[in-house]
């Protein structure tokens, strides 16, 4: 199975949830919902805080992130 291709790239799909939170943010700013808006932007902010709290940093290596590390001078 790990042979298939994906019929879509990781960045296509982020694009394409991108695309629907605009449609329906741009949708209820159009209809006036600003109360709906609202309470979509503060569980959005609960659940991104929520990941973070419950995310495992402490597996995370230095050697893992050699994009970020230091290279010697």
């Amino acid at each position: 199975m790990k042979n298939q291709q994906q019929k879509f790239s990781r960045r296509t799909i982020a694009l394409f949830w991108l695309a629907i939170v605009g449609i329906i943010i741009g949708t209820l700013i159009y209809l006036e919902q600003i109360a709906v808006l609202y309470v979509l932007a503060t569980v959005s902010i609960v659940a991104l805080l929520l990941i973070v709290a419950f995310a495992d940093l402490e597996k995370v290596g230095a050697d893992s992130l050699s994009g970020f590390s230091r290279e010697s001078e």
